[in-house]
């Protein structure tokens, strides 16, 4: 059985949300348009908000996984709220739209008095993890737009999935 396997071929794989620091700027950029030429954005479309920014997660592989945990580390007190898309992003062409936010979303926190321990709602964690497994067959690439609030910044959020594999 797997117990049998070298511990050098621990079967964990961890996959980063890495900032998409481009894409994000794209997004700011259809919010200002907006303003400025005083329209309003479709029915629908989910603008994104000044406290908000697009993270990607790329599959280093799309099958055979099962969600482990999610790996948080936020370097100082505040809340990261990750929310999922199920969109296949091409910004230049396709607007976010509510309806591709995936529920449940992943809140994770640190409290100022617990400076070592990052908290999250386990079981929305959990399904989300699931999700992810789930989306990982169909997508090569997932976006997230991560919400910060009590002062973070995504320069203080480290976060990835760990998946058996």
């Amino acid at each position: 059985g797997l117990e049998d396997l070298p511990s050098s071929e621990a079967a964990e794989l961890e996959m980063p949300l890495v900032q998409d620091a481009e894409l994000t700027k794209l997004m700011r950029i259809r919010v200002k348009t907006l303003e400025q030429k005083k329209e309003k954005p479709q029915d629908g479309e989910k603008l994104l908000r000044p406290n908000e920014f697009v993270f990607r997660l790329d599959f280093s592989r799309q099958h055979g996984l099962r969600f482990l945990s999610w790996k948080v580390a936020l370097n100082q007190p505040g809340k990261a709220t990750v929310i999922g898309t199920s969109q296949h992003w091409t910004p230049d062409l396709t607007n976010l739209m509510r309806r591709q936010l995936l529920d449940p979303v992943g809140t994770f926190w640190k409290k100022p008095d617990a400076p070592d321990v990052v908290d999250c709602n386990e079981a929305d964690a959990l399904e989300f993890g699931e999700r992810l497994v789930e989306l990982a067959k169909i997508r090569k690439v997932m976006y997230f737009l991560v919400a910060f609030t009590d002062g973070l910044e995504p320069a203080h959020l480290k976060c990835s999935v760990m998946f058996q594999i």
